[in-house]
């Protein structure tokens, strides 16, 4: 099954969202930062490795928060994995996406998300993460 890592990076109070490119699957969706696990790497390894590839931080501190399974149609189920970022090292550089922004959790359903997003979204905005 492949597994896929999302970063929940926050900051006073504002969670960090991106959407994606239109030369990219899914253009214009929003999105949280992260990418698929890759042979050998461990989910924290790779979401090391996806925050410092999408948008040049590092130094990452984050714990994992939760995880579910998703399939979109026709394709094989996915291992969602999101990670609560406390701390990083470095500015975001959000180049790697069309747009990036800080939004309060009670705003995240606002935006037109990837579907594998929509449960954790939901879950942000009604406060079941908060604290």
């Amino acid at each position: 099954m492949t597994i896929v890592v999302a970063a929940l990076i926050e900051r006073e109070g504002r969670i960090l969202i991106c959407r994606r490119r239109e030369d990219q699957a899914h253009a214009g969706k929003w999105e949280f930062p992260g990418g698929k696990v890759e042979a050998g790497e461990t989910p924290g390894d790779a979401l090391q490795r996806e925050l410092e590839e999408e948008l040049g931080i590092d130094g990452v501190e984050a714990e994992r928060l939760v995880e579910y399974e998703f399939a979109y149609p026709g394709k094989d189920p996915l291992r969602l994995v999101f990670f609560r970022v406390a701390a990083y090292r470095g500015g975001i550089d959000g180049s790697q996406f069309a747009a990036v922004s800080w939004e309060r959790p009670e705003e995240l359903p606002s935006y037109d998300f990837l579907a594998g997003d929509e449960q954790i979204v939901r879950d942000l905005a009604s406060g079941r993460y908060s604290g």
